[in-house]
């Protein structure tokens, strides 16, 4: 393809997935998320970077930001002109590094052939910001400093062919150049591409300082807690309180009790404190109190000898036998009945129990794990619980913060479930993009990480193979209500609010009313703010309008109405 035919398509489809939602202070580049920087903050961190570590440690760093950032863009290309020529979809790098104000790319020539992965791409820079805040640092130099945007450009090319294409700057502004003009092709077909390369590899500084971190957060670990438990994953400080409470009480044979809502994890959190406990060895039984019928809780905890009752065919163990040595875990105790209750607190002081049907004791060494969503101090008051076993029980209370309060923990938790639904599911997926990250920090999770768990098992199944997981992906059949903080609808576009279906005739209504457009209007802004209790970002939410819209909505309806003499008191 030779210079004269390479024309750029109309960028509207680009700058259409560019959205500012300035009251949440979030930049969407559709669903990745985006931040305006200063080009002197950009400089002032490159003068600091070549200073502290040295030209060569900052040029690897900036040009895999780079690439980074070029390998996100592909992604773009690939949703946005799938039916449009090579070329044009091609062109959705150059164009995008324009619309994110980095250069002006000008097309010279451009070789594709996806049969055989061919590539070749020359591009004219201009009004480099790079080169520009390089020269204002450093002066001209003798050698090319663009070191980011030719990562970007060898990030994006790489992505979009499906194999490492490597950009070198031939010419640099910051040489006193007119232009910068670049060159790409595969790496392999660059006879000096061993000395470029390394630019593109993890940094051999910073890297060898990660992995000092990495070995002395291991010793650490080992010293306080020498058995993490893979399956327990969290960041945040109401996570870390309960780990640590688990790991006090994981040496020892006190019984504990978790309390949490359904769904946050109490059973991994049992299993956990088996597995770290000097009982790790021995069985470890879960029973769901909550799934079996009255008449049959006490034979399944106790056992049952033959005869014993109507089908006792022969004698059988109970869960308690089962556990013996090891860990019991008794989900959702507060649906015991109290009869079982009461052999349960014996249980617990004597340590032996007694089959059903039978005439003596059998002894039992058991670590007791008791779990539930329900208050039992309240069901204490109902009499639907025993005191006594409350006490005993509530010896060692450990609470387990619900998902919607551990925002920290959604990126390592979501993390790890995809890793797994991969395998599950035999699919690969290139990761989960910024937009449907927020989504998930946002959503208010009732079902806590097991809603998670559902969610982006549906998203890895949804998104395309190696692509990204979409909010459309995790949300099917989301409403606006479903995520009421993020600005974004199932869709994964910021909200647009219409007349609500409930009124379909709402126009005609208002007609009827005979209200003319500028009484309707002031009055619908009016009670907008009083909804919104005076808080005019919300009341701009609620209208879907942005909040400087509103204010100039405000102030034209306040100055109509003054100018009939019916000035209305209007929130600063």
């Amino acid at each position: 393809m030779q210079a004269n035919t390479i024309h750029y398509p109309e960028s509207a489809d680009l700058r259409s997935l560019l959205r500012f939602s300035a009251e949440d202070g979030l930049i969407w580049l559709g669903e990745n998320r985006m931040v305006l920087l200063h080009v002197a903050a950009l400089s002032e961190l490159r003068r600091e970077l070549i200073a502290s570590i040295g030209r060569e440690q900052a040029r690897r760093i900036l040009t895999r930001m780079g690439f980074a950032s070029g390998m996100r863009d592909a992604e773009l290309a690939r949703k946005t002109r799938s039916a449009c020529s090579l070329a044009e979809a091609f062109a959705v790098g150059p164009q995008l590094h324009m619309l994110e104000g980095c250069v002006q790319v000008e097309p010279v020539r451009l070789d594709i052939d996806p049969d055989s992965g061919g590539f070749y791409g020359e591009f004219l820079w201009r009004h480099s910001w790079e080169a520009e805040a390089h020269v204002q640092q450093f002066g001209e130099v003798d050698h090319p400093v663009c070191w980011m945007m030719i990562g970007y450009a060898s990030g994006y090319t790489s992505a979009f062919m499906g194999r490492f294409i490597l950009f070198r700057e031939e010419q640099c502004t910051a040489t006193g150049t007119e232009h910068c003009r670049i060159v790409g092709k595969p790496a392999e077909d660059w006879p000096d591409a061993h000395e470029l390369t390394p630019y593109f590899e993890a940094d051999t500084l910073v890297g060898r300082l990660l992995e000092l971190r990495e070995e002395m957060e291991a010793m650490r670990r080992s010293i306080v807690c020498p058995r993490r438990i893979p399956s327990l994953i969290g960041n945040s400080s109401g996570f870390r309180s309960a780990y640590d409470l688990m790991v006090k009480a994981a040496g020892t044979s006190v019984s504990v009790l978790l309390l949490g809502e359904t769904g946050v994890g109490k059973e991994r959190f049992a299993r956990a404190l088996h597995e770290m406990s000097p009982r790790r060895d021995a069985p470890f039984v879960a029973v769901n109190c909550a799934a079996l019928p009255d008449e049959l809780i006490e034979s399944e905890l106790f056992g049952v000898e033959r005869g014993a009752f109507t089908g006792a065919h022969a004698s059988r163990a109970g869960k308690f036998e089962r556990a013996d040595g090891g860990t019991l875990f008794l989900d959702e105790i507060g649906e015991l009945p109290l009869a079982a209750q009461a052999k349960l607190l014996r249980v617990l002081q004597e340590g032996e129990i007694e089959r059903l049907g039978d005439d003596h004791t059998r002894k039992v060494n058991v670590r007791l794990v008791a779990a539930t969503n329900v208050d039992l101090r309240t069901a204490v008051a109902a009499g639907s619980f025993r005191k006594d076993l409350f006490y005993r029980l509530n010896v060692y209370p450990i609470t387990i913060p619900p998902l919607r309060e551990r925002a920290a923990d959604i990126p390592p938790l979501a993390e790890a479930m995809m890793e797994r639904f991969q395998t599950l599911h035999d699919k690969r997926i290139a990761g989960i993009t910024d937009r449907a990250m927020h989504a998930l920090k946002c959503h208010s999770w009732p079902g806590n990480v097991r809603e998670l768990e559902n969610v982006l098992e549906r998203g890895v199944i949804l998104a395309p193979h190696n692509g990204m997981i979409e909010v459309q992906h995790l949300f099917l059949g989301a409403t606006s209500e479903d995520e009421p903080h993020s600005g974004l609808n199932a869709a994964g576009t910021l909200e647009e609010h219409s007349v609500p279906p409930a009124v379909p005739d709402l126009p005609a209504a208002v007609l009827d009313a005979g209200l003319d457009l500028e009484s309707f209007e002031q009055a619908l802004l009016q009670c907008a703010v009083e909804r919104a209790e005076g808080n005019l970002a919300a009341a701009a939410r609620l209208l879907g309008i942005t909040r400087p819209q509103l204010d100039y909505r405000l102030k034209k309806t306040s100055r109509q109405a003054g100018d009939h003499g019916q000035a209305r008191s209007i929130p600063d």
